[in-house]
């Protein structure tokens, strides 16, 4: 791994033991609090995102920091997004760490001009450090990593319900479901990702497109061989945000084989977001 791959895991390794996993199975309900529908924050949340903005910025102080809870804090922040900047999820999979569930992650990405350049996922109860940097490939703990599918008759698609609407949820069961093995998502970006490039899945649909949720996954599945983008085939960019980008929709998938399968399948429904 190069310096700054050291660096980045000292750090999640430290956040993660000092801040998450104490308090993981034993959150009292007063260090949890509800941003919105299904859109939990805990104090972990916020400790992690204070810790690693103080440090990312004394590593890089000319580097901006866009975090997920400064975000929701003030919405100005996301313009960060159009230069060179860091980007944080401190807590990706806040339900389920809230209800004393795993998976959950912590996620960094660095990005510059609307694109990510580098990115890191890393499950701290498995000690799993998922790292890419822009043309490098994709690696885990160090060792490089190519995308392969399950290898099931029926790809393996994971597909939320929890944001579609009743049709979008009539169109999945009537055009997808005879085609794959729909199986549940993870609720963590940080774990998904993984499960596309390692062959526990082989496809996934995403309707919420949020950078710090997405903008290292992405990378770090395309330089692993496989393919995630909008679904009119544009790359995911991290400053798009917003309902119109939402619309686009992101497909992760193990290979551009099965991406190109799932996506044709969805837009022969006629609908535009996965």
């Amino acid at each position: 791994m190069s310096a700054l791959d050291d660096e980045i895991r000292d750090l999640l390794k430290f956040a993660a033991e000092r801040s998450m996993l104490p308090r993981f199975r034993d959150l009292s309900e007063s260090e949890i609090e509800m941003k919105g529908e299904d859109d939990p924050v805990t104090v972990v949340d916020r400790e992690v995102e204070a810790f690693l903005t103080d440090a990312l910025t004394k590593l890089a102080p000319d580097v901006a920091v866009v975090g997920e809870e400064a975000v929701h804090a003030d919405k100005s922040v996301l313009d960060r997004l159009d230069g060179p900047c860091w980007i944080i999820d401190p807590l990706d999979g806040t339900a389920n760490f809230a209800e004393g569930k795993h998976p959950f992650g912590i996620i960094i990405a660095l990005a510059d001009a609307g694109e990510a350049i580098a990115g890191w996922l890393y499950d701290p109860v498995n000690d799993r450090f998922c790292h890419t940097k822009r043309g490098e490939g994709a690696f885990v703990n160090g060792d490089k990593v190519h995308s392969t599918g399950t290898g099931e008759d029926h790809p393996v698609a994971a597909i939320s319900r929890m944001f579609l609407a009743e049709e979008q949820r009539a169109m999945v069961d009537a055009k997808l479901a005879p085609h794959y093995r729909l199986v549940d998502i993870p609720r963590c970006a940080a774990e998904q990702y993984p499960r596309l490039a390692l062959g526990e899945n082989d496809v996934s649909s995403f309707k919420r497109t949020l950078p710090w949720d997405h903008a290292a996954g992405v990378l770090w599945l395309n330089e692993a061989g496989g393919k995630a983008a909008r679904l009119d085939g544009s790359p995911y960019r991290v400053d798009e945000h917003g309902k119109a980008e939402d619309r686009k929709g992101l497909v992760g998938a193990s290979t551009p084989k099965i991406w190109d399968e799932f996506v044709g399948r969805v837009l022969a429904t006629g609908e535009e977001r996965g």
